[in-house]
């Protein structure tokens, strides 16, 4: 498999594959979008809103913004977002302020919500890891490809800025590999356990058709001594 034409602009990224099947470059696409785990806000408490947006709606938008998320993080994960602000101001992601400087909000000028005069929003968010089979907005970003009349495939990356496209396409190729590495040790366990089982029922076998051995015949008694000769 070959790479060429790799270009990278923002959060795009386009490359050109060769020699690669369809169904290895869909396994990727799907892997790209859907088992990449990113951070995202999953609770919001409410302390105050005395703004015209209901609670419900801020909540849902603050789960959508895009947080940075670094490699390797553990799944028990959980990051603090706390945003306390007052009217009159327009209220954007970058006022939300993180328990850790490494996960931060990826765009800082995403609208949440704009405060006139009297109007406050305080809240405290928690972010957890997620993959986008869960819910969207554990999304990374899309992926997709399309075959060429030469037979070479045209792959476009798109990120939501939670890291960089090539990122993207790096973690959903390592996560495909090491879940077809645990699904080929699993077939070569069953395999082994099949091979054993089939032994045994074969030795079982054989030891059922082999002629039973003839048992060594005793010796018999010698028949008794004639009585003796009465005395006379």
């Amino acid at each position: 498999m070959q790479l060429e034409d790799v270009s990278e602009k923002g959060n795009r990224l386009s490359l050109t594959v060769k020699g690669a099947p369809l169904s290895l470059a869909n396994a990727i696409r799907r892997y790209s979008m859907n088992h990449v785990p990113i951070m995202a806000i999953d609770k919001v408490t409410m302390y105050e809103n005395s703004s015209p947006v209901f609670d419900e709606y801020i909540a849902h938008r603050i789960g959508m913004l895009p947080l940075k998320t670094p490699k390797s993080l553990p799944a028990s994960t959980e990051v603090s977002f706390v945003l306390d602000a007052q009217g009159p101001k327009a209220i954007y992601s970058e006022d939300l302020k993180s328990s850790d400087a490494g996960i931060v909000v990826a765009e800082p000028r995403i609208p949440i919500v704009t405060l006139i005069e009297g109007q406050s929003v305080r809240l405290e968010g928690k972010a957890v890891l997620g993959t986008g089979r869960k819910h969207a907005k554990f999304q990374a970003g899309l992926a997709s490809y399309e075959e060429k009349e030469d037979g070479t495939l045209l792959m476009k990356v798109e990120s939501f800025f939670n890291m960089g496209p090539k990122d993207l396409l790096i973690r959903g190729c390592k996560i495909l590999e090491d879940d077809l590495e645990e699904l080929s040790d699993e077939l070569g366990a069953l395999s082994g356990k099949k091979k054993k089982a089939k032994k045994a029922k074969k030795e079982k076998s054989e030891e059922a058709e082999a002629p039973a051995e003839k048992k060594p015949k005793k010796p018999r008694a010698k028949k008794a001594k004639k009585e003796e000769k009465k005395e006379e």
